[in-house]
């Protein structure tokens, strides 16, 4: 049966910037679903301080529907969603960034809905609790100043994460495409820019959402790693890979390897959906007879 892939985004991200990438795959032949999280898509807040000319102080104030949104939530959404997709075949849960965090979490509750789960420099984490990777040797190379020059507000206050991705600081704008998209052009880095919303929830989840070997281990895994990106440097990538791979050594990670920056393959997706219709073979290939 023809599977189907279900799309989480990262941070600050939504379904929105996912379309080139499923219409590469329709043009292939797949089906896809492109998930939006809650608080993100159409659900997002957008304040008219946001609009230029921009209010900063009142960006700095103003509510965000995403402010309580934990990474429960967040499973529970996407478990829901399939739900719905496995009534029709197979499913590929591809996660890319931080919806790494929440795939893992799904795949924790639930791993009869999953079929295969695809990690796109996303977060698994194992050793660690997510956050806590930030302060280790493979993270040294990340510019943590790429989103704080934009940042608004206190995140204490508003119970969320918020970055002007509207602003007009060069010297920030410059930090932001160096961090994402170096390998883009001007246009490409604004145009994506443009998609990204300004919130973003604070709970990336605790020791418990960590990849648990009798649930989560059990999916047939693959990790696509980005060579060039610096958000999540490469060393990092390939330290999930090893930890994943200590934990469940009878089901290693499939790696493979892209080309590009941390959104590059979402600018230019034919190759990554080369690779995503390869592994939608993988999983829909019978097994030995019995």
């Amino acid at each position: 049966m023809q599977p189907t892939f279900v799309l989480v985004h990262g941070a600050f991200a939504n379904s929105f910037s996912l379309a080139p990438l499923q219409a590469e795959l329709g043009l292939l032949g797949h089906r896809s679903v492109a998930v939006d999280l809650p608080g993100h898509g159409f659900g997002a807040t957008f304040t008219r301080a946001y609009q230029a000319p921009q209010d900063l102080d009142g960006l700095a104030t103003a509510p965000g529907s995403i402010k309580g949104v934990t990474l429960a939530d967040n499973a529970a959404h996407l478990i829901g969603i399939l739900e719905r997709a496995k009534r029709n075949g197979p499913v590929i849960l591809v996660a890319h960034s931080r919806g790494g965090v929440t795939a893992t979490a799904a795949a924790n509750a639930r791993p009869d809905l999953i079929d295969r789960i695809v990690y796109v420099a996303a977060w698994c984490p194992v050793a660690l609790d997510a956050g806590d990777y930030y302060a280790e040797p493979e993270m040294a190379t990340f510019d943590a100043a790429s989103l704080a020059m934009a940042m608004a507000g206190n995140p204490a206050e508003l119970g969320l994460l918020r970055v002007n991705f509207r602003t007009a600081d060069p010297d920030a704008l410059a930090a932001l495409k160096a961090a994402f998209l170096a390998d883009g052009t001007d246009e490409e880095f604004l145009t994506f820019l443009s998609t990204f919303q300004p919130d973003e929830n604070l709970d990336v989840g605790a020791s418990t959402d960590r990849a648990q070997a009798a649930t989560w281990g059990r999916v047939p895994k693959t990790f696509v790693r980005l060579a060039d990106d610096a958000s999540m440097p490469l060393a990092l990538q390939d330290r999930l890979i090893r930890e994943g791979n200590e934990l469940t050594p009878d089901n290693p990670y499939d790696v493979r390897t892209l080309e590009g920056s941390h959104l590059k393959w979402l600018v230019e997706p034919a190759s990554a959906a080369r690779v995503l219709g390869e592994l939608a073979t993988l999983t829909t290939r019978p097994g030995p007879p019995s």
